[in-house]
Formats: C-alpha cells, sequence, structure tokens
C-alpha cells in the first residue's frame, strides 16, 4: 500500500488557501473530498475529480487526514461541533490562522472528542502550494506528525516543531513579525533615497544585500540571548543608538516619516538608560520581553 497516494484525504474549507490545499492532493493522486459552507466555490475542484460531501460530518467521514482551512478558530469549533460529525477516531490537521492560546485550546478540544489533532501554519502564498517553496509548520504530538508525513510532503516542505500544539501557530506570528518589519525598514530606506532622485528597483538590491548581511549575524546573536551576555564584539549599543539620531535626522530634514527610527531609538535609549549602553545590540531582547509600561 502506498501512502503517499492510498490516503483519503478531506478539506473543510475552500478559500484561496484551502482550494490550493485541494488540488495539490488531487495532483498527487490522494482521493479527495471537500466542503464548503458555499458549495459551488467546489465546482473547480470536482471538475479535478474531488468528492463534493453534502455536510461537513460526511467529509470527516470520507477521509484518512482531514485538513481544515478556515477564517479563524472559532468557526473550526462551529463548523466540526455540529449535529452529524463525529469526531471521535478522527485525524485532524488545523492549518487556520490564529494564536497559540487558541491553538491549545483547539487541541484540548479536540481531545475531548476523541480526535487526533495537529496544529499547522501555512508559510506560503497559495500559488506556492505543492512545491517546496512552501514552508509548512506543525507542532502537536510527534508520532501524528511522522504518521503522516509522507502525505503532507504533497504540500510543500514540512517542519515539526515539538509536542506543544502552540508552537506552530507561535513561530507564525514570530515570522510575521520579521516579515513586517523587514519590509517597513526597506520602505523607510527606499522613500529617503527617493527624495534624490533614486527610484526603488535601483535601491532595492543593496537594501537585500543589507538585509542578508543582517541575516547572518543572527546565529551568533542568539547565542548571546540564549547566554544571556551580550559583550559589544561588534558594536555598542550607544553607538548604535548615535546611528539612530542621524537616521532620524536625516529623515525629518528629507520630509520622511520618522516614526520608525524614533521608535528604534526609544527602545535603545531606555535599554541605555538601564545601563547597558556598552553592550551588543541584542541586549535589547530586556526591552522586547518587559511587560508593557514596566
Amino acid at each position: 500500500m502506498d501512502s503517499k497516494t492510498d490516503t483519503r484525504v478531506t478539506i473543510i474549507g475552500l478559500g484561496l488557501m484551502g482550494r490550493a490545499l485541494a488540488s495539490a492532493f488531487l495532483k498527487a493522486g490522494h482521493p479527495t473530498t471537500v466542503w464548503n459552507r458555499t458549495a459551488a466555490k467546489a465546482a473547480p475542484l470536482v471538475a479535478e475529480g474531488a468528492q463534493l460531501a453534502p455536510t461537513v460530518g460526511d467529509a470527516v467521514k470520507a477521509g484518512n487526514l482531514t485538513l481544515v482551512c478556515l477564517t479563524d478558530y472559532r468557526a473550526v469549533r462551529e463548523s466540526l461541533d455540529t449535529d452529524g460529525v463525529e469526531l471521535d477516531g478522527a485525524t485532524l490537521i488545523n492549518l487556520t490562522s490564529g494564536d497559540s492560546a487558541e491553538a491549545r485550546e483547539t487541541a484540548h478540544w479536540a481531545a475531548q472528542r476523541g480526535a487526533r489533532y495537529l496544529d499547522g501554519a501555512i508559510m506560503a502564498v497559495p500559488p506556492a502550494i505543492g512545491t517546496a517553496e512552501a514552508v509548512i509548520l506543525h507542532s502537536g504530538p510527534q508520532p501524528e506528525f511522522e504518521a503522516h508525513r509522507p502525505v503532507l510532503e504533497v504540500l510543500g516542505t514540512v517542519t515539526y516543531l515539538g509536542d506543544d500544539p502552540g508552537l506552530a501557530s507561535l513561530y507564525d506570528v514570530a515570522g510575521l513579525a520579521m516579515m513586517w518589519s523587514v519590509l517597513n525598514a526597506w520602505l523607510q530606506g527606499t522613500a529617503l533615497v527617493r527624495t534624490a532622485g533614486v527610484d526603488a528597483a535601483t535601491y532595492a538590491p543593496f537594501a537585500r544585500q543589507i538585509a542578508e548581511g543582517v541575516a547572518g549575524w543572527l546565529p551568533g546573536y542568539a547565542e548571546q540571548v540564549d547566554a544571556g551576555s551580550f559583550p559589544a564584539e561588534v558594536s555598542a549599543l550607544e553607538t548604535d543608538a548615535a546611528a539612530m539620531t542621524h537616521l532620524i535626522k536625516e529623515s525629518e530634514a528629507a520630509g520622511v516619516n520618522a516614526e520608525l527610527p524614533k521608535l528604534f531609538k526609544t527602545i535603545a535609549d531606555r535599554a541605555i538608560a538601564a545601563g547597558h549602553g556598552a553592550e551588543q545590540y541584542p541586549v535589547l531582547i530586556k526591552e522586547f520581553t518587559k511587560p508593557r509600561g514596566n
């Protein structure tokens, strides 16, 4: 028996991502059942060979493995906690976006109903599903993940994070923090160079070089964070803070919004006031881990 093609898969939720998941399984040869509140969204998938379940309960029964991709965790529970849905013995993989507390609550909710449960986060856009560029994170019981890894790999590059079902969602939002921070920093720089007639396309290769260089610092900086020791091997925080002042001044002189660099400077100034000015930049982890107002 070839588990890569014989496993029956159910997809609940047919937004853009849900449709991409179902299409990838169909292309890989899996018998695929789909369900959506608005059944018309299933038409293209049915044309590809999917079976449309009349009810969500029928959809769960049809699959050895049920993947859920809905608006939020509340929608997951509302859709599955209805008459006619038998979860006892079912295997659920929830790829709905949310936070780690919701993931843990939903894992508990599923366990109470006898379901095996993995949480997940899709770090990709729908067109990437089915390629190695689609990174999909999973957390929950490792035996469940390993049992279904060959099937899940149809969707992209799968990564197991640990037994805590909240880890996938936690990594997801941490990744968003990285994404938005990099993009906002690039937009700040782009706004600055445009004042001198440099277009975004010309600046982008330099910005990418800087971003890749900074990314290379992360393993060493991570060692400092984990050790709780921040010797100034490259530069001291107070030196970085002085450079932030230059960025603020340049932005204001050019008529560019300076809120972002002022935020950098505010955080750095707090750490310097706390006596960390002679330490290296990762010492700011002390500010990021403080509750608001402290």
